[in-house]
């Protein structure tokens, strides 16, 4: 039986590659960091290669952080079980995609306002690192946009979110030269988002790497603020129109043709979701087209 204070500086280690950076993490002094590991090594064996930068490790220290890893799914599948008699207090942790979490994030607060015992964790991500959370269970629950064919992952449909092409209050799109002229402002999903729901508004258009990009942003609250300033338009998902402070200064430019994606949730099929998640669950869907 490894001490768990050792287990938790090497696995926040191997997590960072820096000695001093997983000291600061953990509240300790770097010195204690390493005298942990040199105690795991003492059992073990070379456990890093201290010469790499970032720090590697060795086959001993990979097995080593795979039990670290099984060490942390049990105690938290433990907590999970222990805890799951009160819905009413303990942790709610919910991992999603900006869009949707900018919808969801302030009905998680209204729930716990209802329930202060409650504790609400929720993280903003892409859909790999999204996955990645769930199965290694940092979060509980996950949303994601791609439908995950991993067998440790229950995949359900949460919600459908149509891609939008935002402009300017009193801006007009008809025509592909309409684009051109407002100039096209990105952000991190932002061309591939533009080229799905282009393609099908203005067929045989020239992409929108050929229009001119008047800005770009990586905070999805803040990408339509040059939008809502008359300085280009945005592709973005609804529910990220629908959390902008000022609507009235932006616009959503309509046509026969959407585009609809649907939003999944993902959990460990290994076990159920806590009645604590469960109850959120039923809360976001009563809540999110209702508030």
């Amino acid at each position: 039986m490894f001490n768990p204070q050792w287990l938790t500086s090497f696995a926040t280690l191997a997590e960072i590659g820096s000695f001093t950076d997983s000291a600061e993490r953990l509240g300790i002094t770097q010195a204690a960091v390493s005298q942990h590991i040199r105690h795991l090594e003492l059992q073990l064996g070379p456990l890093l290669l201290r010469s790499k930068r970032p720090l590697e490790l060795t086959p001993a220290g990979r097995a080593l952080l795979d039990y670290c890893q099984q060490v942390d799914r049990a105690q938290r599948h433990l907590a999970l079980r222990l805890s799951d008699d009160d819905v009413t207090c303990g942790e709610v942790s919910l991992i999603s995609p900006g869009s949707i979490g900018l919808r969801l994030y302030p009905l998680l607060l209204a729930l716990q306002k209802h329930y202060p015992d409650l504790s609400v964790r929720h993280r903003f991500a892409p859909d790999s690192e999204v996955m990645d959370a769930v199965l290694h269970n940092r979060y509980e629950m996950g949303l994601v946009t791609q439908k995950p064919d991993d067998k440790r992952l229950v995949a359900e449909k949460f919600a459908e979110e149509p891609l939008e092409l935002v402009i300017p209050a009193g801006a007009s799109v008809h025509r592909w030269e309409d684009l051109e002229a407002l100039g096209y402002i990105d952000h991190p999903d932002g061309q591939a988002m533009a080229t799905r729901l282009l393609s099908r508004r203005f067929p045989g258009n020239p992409g929108v790497r050929n229009l001119p990009q008047r800005g770009f942003s990586n905070q999805i609250g803040l990408i339509l603020e040059p939008v809502a300033r008359g300085l280009g338009f945005a592709v973005l998902p609804r529910f990220a129109r629908l959390a902008f402070a000022r609507p009235a200064e932006i616009a959503v430019a309509t046509d026969n043709v959407e585009l609809v994606d649907t939003i999944w949730l993902i959990h460990r099929a290994e076990w159920p979701l806590s009645a604590r998640a469960q109850q959120a669950l039923r809360w976001l869907k009563n809540s999110m087209y209702n508030s």
